[in-house]
């Protein structure tokens, strides 16, 4: 009994990472459209920050209905967990390639809005079959 809970849990622990891999993705396609409209539009940078909150809050909401379509339980708790690994992920980055380990609003922002981001797509991803 042990041994197939241990490997549920690997396996779960697996679709949440796929789920936090395919943001990642996601969110590289998504800001490349982006960044082609700034260059050959006349959007204001201005719109920088907030689209850049809603891609990727959009991109960790379908990672987490991703990961957790096949987990079929606790959507809440797996697809919060797919949002922060995102984000530390994106933190990560970000603080050691240039910007330091500094936590501003726009930094507080993302973090919440990726964990529920995550939570929603988590209880949408469950809630699928």
């Amino acid at each position: 009994m042990e041994n197939i809970d241990k490997k549920e849990i690997s396996a779960n622990l697996i679709r949440i990472v796929k789920g936090s891999i395919v943001a990642m993705i996601l969110t590289l396609i998504l800001l490349l459209i982006f960044a082609i409209l700034l260059t050959y539009t006349n959007l204001q940078e201005n719109i920088i920050h907030p689209v850049i909150i809603v891609i990727s809050a959009i991109s960790i909401l379908v990672g987490s209905s991703i990961s957790t379509l096949k987990i079929k339980k606790n959507g809440l708790f797996n697809g919060a967990l797919v949002g922060m690994i995102y984000i530390l992920t994106i933190y990560l980055l970000s603080s050691l390639t240039g910007s330091g380990f500094s936590c501003h609003i726009n930094s507080i922002i993302m973090m919440v809005a990726g964990i529920v981001a995550g939570m929603l797509g988590g209880i949408i991803g469950v809630n699928l079959n």
